[in-house]
């Protein structure tokens, strides 16, 4: 009987060691009280133990999973915090984006607006431009119209003053006693008394020029005397240039051909160049209208303006250095008066 109860026993006990761990183990309560009494003490001992193992491990396993749970809900924490954060980003750079392409859609709306004005603008400019180009080219037309009026205007006066003769330094009011007729016959007699007694030599009229420039000025005007042909007034202006030294009543005084203000004003241009010549012995002759003539190397060459005078000495070392400081001042001074103007 007692043997019995002991396999019995074993059997038990094999049941017990041999179920599996991971198995829910038989509450202590369900054991019979006459098996846990016929149990030995080490198969006790062994199966307590292998309860507060048991026990244990499920203590860790539990605390492993609260760990974990708590480590999830952290996690889930942070994750529903940083899905906020990214919702809320998403939303501000949503947000951003759309005003950025309404930015971008005003920037192009003025882009277009601008590129609209600025296409009327060059459209205006162009205009403005031919309109400024045609007005350009009417004034030059009219300059040029006005120049040659100029010169047409400049050729009839010196046409018409051809046979005058301008007498320069005669004092005013000595007129008053012969007449200015009566003062050229003197000049005549007192510097040239072949001259005097030619019957041909006719004076047309005689005036004295208009001061149209200054009222108070100290000079005398001058007196311009027109004769009968251009042949008697070339005659005396030879014999004057021949005396060099011409006077009325012992006063010095000049005589010169009578030209246009343009003439004569050309003419003056030549003047510190002849000088120069003349002092060089290149016997410069100032020719009618305006032209300036002189000797260089045994030939008389003779220029209608500083340009072409300029070019010709350009070829000519000698004359170059010789005139090279008047030919600059003269430069110089038409640079100053188109500054002026």
């Amino acid at each position: 009987m007692t043997n019995n109860k002991r396999k019995n026993q074993g059997n038990k006990n094999k049941e017990v060691t041999m179920k599996p761990s991971n198995e829910k183990d038989t509450p202590i309560q369900d054991y019979e009280d006459d098996d846990i009494e016929e149990m030995q003490e080490a198969d006790l001992k062994k199966l307590i133990r292998t309860l507060r193992s048991s026990q244990k491990q499920i203590l860790e396993l539990q605390k492993s999973l609260m760990d974990k749970i708590e480590n999830l809900s952290r996690e889930n924490e942070i994750l529903r915090r940083n899905q906020n954060e990214t919702k809320q980003l998403v939303q501000q750079e949503t947000g951003i984006v759309t005003e950025v392409k309404n930015s971008i859609d005003q920037m192009k709306n003025t882009i277009e607006s601008l590129t609209n004005r600025m296409g009327e603008a060059e459209e205006r400019i162009s205009d403005l431009e031919d309109r400024e180009q045609e007005r350009i080219q009417s004034d030059q037309r009219k300059n040029e119209e006005i120049r040659n009026l100029k010169h047409i205007v400049g050729n009839l006066q010196d046409t018409i003053k051809k046979p005058n003769i301008r007498v320069l330094g005669v004092p005013e009011g000595m007129e008053r006693e012969k007449g200015l007729e009566g003062l050229f016959s003197e000049i005549l007699a007192e510097n040239f008394p072949g001259l005097e007694k030619d019957r041909e030599i006719l004076v047309q009229e005689a005036h004295r020029t208009p001061n149209k420039h200054d009222q108070k000025r100290s000079s005398p005007r001058h007196v311009v005397i027109k004769l009968s042909t251009v042949k008697h007034k070339e005659k005396i202006l030879k014999c004057a240039r021949e005396k060099r030294q011409i006077t009325l009543r012992g006063s010095p005084i000049r005589l010169t051909a009578d030209f246009s203000s343009e003439t004569l004003q050309a003419r003056r241009e030549w003047r510190d160049i002849a000088q120069v010549l003349r002092e060089k012995n290149c016997q410069p002759r100032i020719l009618y209208p305006a032209k300036l003539s002189f000797v260089n190397e045994g030939e008389i060459k003779t220029f209608h303006n500083k340009q072409k005078l300029k070019e010709f000495v350009a070829t000519r070392p000698a004359l170059q250095k010789m005139l090279k400081d008047v030919l600059h001042t003269e430069t110089k001074k038409h640079g100053h008066q188109y500054e002026r103007r």
